[in-house]
């Protein structure tokens, strides 16, 4: 296939959910890791065409949803106290810290601008010497070669006003942590491809080796996802447990290894605090002490303590597939999108955004 909109071609994808439907037997319960996964199962209706056997579980894969709620404080001080440049990808306005977001953060007055791209804070911070700006570097390994080449081209530049607060965070880490959960019960999972497009498969064998499951490396698209439940389905059925790349057009196994080469100069790998979870030992990116001048944690020297989450959000059961966002209590009635909890409803990722916007909600 050659062309996008072959990978939603109707009778393909009855193809596929006949060929799912004849395979399976028993109940599987199948972790999609990405929160693009999940919107692509909600918005075209999948998860109501799988056969009941087949349930699909929404996981973590949303990095703007597990931010934890101090860094996103941090960013809101530098913007309102030290009177900082913050750039930030968008779907950080609106996530909700420990008092306001971002967006409102910007309403009171910060200096706060959204952008495409790293590089673009760069040139920002050329155009204003007399101004420090940060750039809110969130993102799954897919965004951390850009970000790392945002600190090397400002070092290049010899800049002194431009550094990053990275809140990194690695998807095989976050895969384990499901799966050594009391309350996961997972049986295979669906991997992020723009993750193993940067990363590879590598990484993945490990874990099937140790926990026995099948791990489909999957696009976005809704025939992407089906034929990804397919081989997985397969697997489970035949007792296999392997690695298997359903992304051939774009994965290769070893990733892109000039794009790793420059996360791993400016980057390495920490313990990292997952908003809604717990601290994951090495699972995720801090700025490497040979551009410490880059970083924002180092540069401003601000203690912002980790705050209490709202107690009406489960969030956290959410990004670990134990409940579904209908299973809260407060989903569509006190948490929306104009007004939420938690990140996952604001997220262009969050599980509680594709189910409010595809389910036929309105708010009121």
């Amino acid at each position: 296939m050659k062309y996008m909109s072959e990978y939603r071609d109707p009778e393909l994808a009855k193809q596929y959910l006949k060929e799912i439907k004849n395979t399976v037997t028993q109940d599987w319960k199948i972790m999609e890791v990405c929160g693009g996964q999940t919107h692509t199962l909600v918005k075209n209706g999948i998860i109501d065409m799988l056969p009941k056997e087949v349930e699909m579980i929404h996981g973590p894969g949303c990095p703007v949803c597990v931010t934890p709620l101090h860094l996103i404080d941090k960013a809101i001080y530098l913007a309102l106290e030290e009177k900082v440049i913050l750039c930030s990808f968008g779907d950080m306005l609106r996530v909700p810290g420990a008092e306001k977001s971002l967006l409102e953060a910007k309403a009171e007055g910060g200096d706060i601008r959204i952008l495409y791209s790293p590089l673009e804070a760069v040139k920002i911070a050329e155009s204003n010497p007399d101004k420090e700006v940060v750039f809110f570097a969130v993102g799954f390994e897919t965004t951390a070669p850009a970000n790392a080449l945002s600190v090397i081209h400002a070092h290049r530049k010899n800049l002194k006003n431009y550094s990053i607060l990275a809140s990194h965070v690695l998807v095989p880490p976050a895969i384990e942590n499901v799966m050594e959960d009391p309350d996961s019960h997972i049986d295979g999972f669906l991997a992020a491809g723009h993750v193993c497009t940067i990363m590879g498969n590598l990484e993945y064998y490990p874990l099937v080796e140790k926990y026995k499951v099948p791990i489909v490396v999957t696009g976005f698209e809704p025939l992407d996802i089906l034929q990804g439940i397919l081989m997985v389905v397969r697997q489970l059925e035949a007792k296999k447990a392997e690695v298997e790349n359903q992304y051939v057009r774009i994965v290769r196994e070893e990733g892109n290894l000039e794009a790793q080469k420059m996360i791993y100069d400016v980057f390495e790998i920490t313990d990292r605090l997952w908003r809604g979870m717990e601290v994951i030992p090495m699972s995720g990116y801090k700025v490497k002490d040979k551009y410490a001048d880059f970083d924002a944690t180092i540069k401003f020297k601000v203690h912002i303590p980790e705050a209490e989450e709202n107690q009406d959000c489960i969030a956290g059961e959410i990004m670990k597939g134990i409940k579904k966002p209908v299973q809260c209590p407060e989903f569509g009635k006190k948490c929306k999108p104009t007004n939420p909890l938690g990140a996952p409803m604001v997220s262009s990722e969050g599980a509680c955004a594709a189910y409010f916007h595809y389910s036929g909600l309105v708010e009121a």
